[in-house]
């Protein structure tokens, strides 16, 4: 064991180079067959936290009375019913007979059409005001968590969308699809409206052929490029082929829907090279066409070994460790990508098999992931339970949730708009990888945002956001006793243990106040609980706790998952 500087936390040996490309090391010893070792609270905190946008004492308990597959296909129940739309919360266009005019504040916007450009622009960030809404109210399943993932890997950009319809369009492709089909979810995306403005799909003709979605389809989204990015797979004259087939999609802007114009389509045959087994895929004329081809493409493409391999390394990537070395790609990789072949490429077996796995359970695999800008905001906010205006208060929520997403754009998530097609460089970026979440620009920004939650909490329109320290501390097992406390909250809010003297340390400097019995704390805060009228001892056991949160949020092991 060795001990981290910053605090001195325990942390286990890790048996590798951290370059990902030193695939000769091993890791871990570790593979798909089930988990069978204990399901604690720790095993419990290190599924919800990969799994959800943070976890509350209360998941944990729901989590814990039940046994780890049970929990694991709990998570994987994702209600059929989509969210209720984004609302307007905006000023009105300045155009008299603009259409958006007619839209009542706390109304959806998704189905009115506007023509001003200032007016898409308020929808946009409408629209992201609402999805940090929903990432900070999630319930106990994994929806959010994989619309996130796959936002990352089938990437748009809203501000090149522009039409803030397309782009909840988009959003809703992806959350109708994250669990389901894999070879239906990239036939819907291709033919989303966001995505075919986004990637030039809706400009592809016959006399015209646009390589852009032809190319990233199968460089990004489907085979990918190996295990290293460099694995020869497709040619260029599969792009051009896949652009030939895709072309004829186009956008009809009036009822905002993908139409596929058979003027537009190249009806001759498409050749395929060699590493698609020189697949010809028939030509096909009328309305059909195109979803004829369409399906012909992407049923070639999962046909490859390389593309459900391609997913799972993604996958693991975003809920186990960035590093695939030889033995996890023989050991993880390879069977979880048998796994989604014999499934006919549906999602939820993938994960199950994973969730499920003494692999991912393994303690070289907890608390070695650092938190996205999303899950630490998120984290936050549901960890200590902040509390939100009431739901009927629209505007104010969406006031909040705006704050809360601009705090990710400040520390480089951007929900909405990653810096690219390939996504957010933390999941492809080699050899740093997750490490480029924290720098010298955001690791004090990050701090600064749990300092200002915890102490002075931020208002905006006369509402204030701001941990109330006693929602959480009453949840632990036994708030009295300072041991117990400290030990719970270093548990449930630490992804990595701390050292019994570290922790004594920080129970006599902040909850004892550098006395020496731990009656001093038990006495203050049973006065707390029978007379909480009495402000100044109120106010003594708020401080204390506020204090200690805010320590422990400022420790390295915060940002750790």
């Amino acid at each position: 064991m060795s001990e981290n500087k910053f605090s001195g936390v325990a942390t286990p040996e890790i048996i590798t180079n951290s370059h990902p490309s030193s695939h000769g090391l091993q890791r871990g010893f570790t593979g798909l067959n089930p988990y069978t070792g204990v399901w604690t609270v720790t095993e419990a905190l290190h599924l919800a936290r990969r799994t959800l946008l943070g976890a509350t004492v209360d998941d944990i308990k729901f989590f814990t009375a039940m046994s780890m597959s049970d929990a694991v296909d709990y998570l994987l129940q994702v209600p059929a019913a989509q969210p209720a739309p984004p609302l307007k919360t905006y000023s009105n266009s300045s155009t008299p007979n603009d259409l958006d005019i007619n839209i009542p504040q706390g109304s959806t916007w998704v189905n009115i059409n506007t023509t001003d450009g200032g007016v898409n622009s308020k929808r946009r960030q409408s629209l992201k005001n609402w999805w940090m809404g929903l990432l900070l109210n999630s319930d106990r399943n994994i929806r959010e968590k994989m619309v996130l993932f796959w936002h990352n890997h089938f990437a748009t950009e809203t501000n090149v969308i522009g039409n803030g319809i397309w782009c909840y369009q988009n959003n809703l492709t992806i959350r109708t699809n994250a669990l389901g089909n894999f070879k239906t979810f990239v036939k819907s995306i291709t033919t989303d409206t966001g995505m075919l403005r986004y990637l030039n799909g809706y400009l592809n003709s016959k006399n015209a052929p646009d390589e852009n979605y032809g190319r990233e389809l199968q460089e990004l989204f489907t085979v990918g490029k190996g295990i290293d990015g460099a694995t020869q797979t497709y040619s260029e004259a599969d792009v051009k082929a896949a652009a030939r087939l895709l072309t004829g999609w186009t956008i009809d802007g009036n009822n905002n829907v993908a139409v596929f114009n058979p003027s537009r389509h190249d009806t001759a045959d498409k050749v395929f090279s060699a590493f698609y087994k020189n697949k010809v895929i028939k030509g096909q004329t009328g309305a059909n066409g195109g979803a004829m081809e369409l399906n012909d493409l992407v049923n070639m493409i999962c046909d490859a070994d390389e593309t459900a391999l391609h997913i799972c390394r993604k996958l693991y990537r975003w809920f186990v460790y960035y590093d695939i070395n030889d033995a996890t790609e023989a050991n993880i990789i390879a069977p979880l990508a048998q796994v989604m072949r014999a499934n006919n490429y549906d999602i939820v077996p993938v994960l199950s098999a994973l969730f499920k796995s003494e692999h991912f359970f393994d303690p070289l695999n907890q608390g070695c992931l650092i938190k996205n800008p999303m899950d630490f905001i998120a984290g936050f906010s549901r960890g200590f339970s902040l509390e939100y205006p009431v739901a009927t208060d629209i505007a104010n929520n969406y006031n909040m949730w705006q704050y809360l997403q601009t705090v990710g754009l400040a520390l480089q998530q951007n929900i909405g708009d990653p810096p690219a097609v390939a996504g957010w460089p933390a999941y492809y970026q080699l050899p740093q990888m997750h490490e480029l979440w924290i720098n010298s620009d955001t690791l004090p920004k990050r701090n600064q945002f749990c300092d200002i939650l915890i102490n002075s909490g931020y208002t905006r329109s006369g509402k204030k956001l701001i941990v109330n320290p006693f929602l959480f501390t009453q949840k632990l097992t036994n708030p009295a006793d300072p041991n117990v406390l400290i030990k719970d909250a270093v548990q449930y809010l630490l992804a990595l243990p701390l050292t019994v003297d570290s922790m004594t340390q920080i129970k006599k400097d902040i909850l004892l106040g550098g006395q020496i019995s731990d009656h001093y704390w038990s006495d203050a805060w049973a006065k707390y609980l029978n007379t909480p009228s009495d402000m100044a001892n109120t106010e003594i056991v708020k401080s204390k706790l506020s204090s200690l949160y805010h320590y422990l949020t400022s420790l390295a092991e915060y940002q750790l998952s």
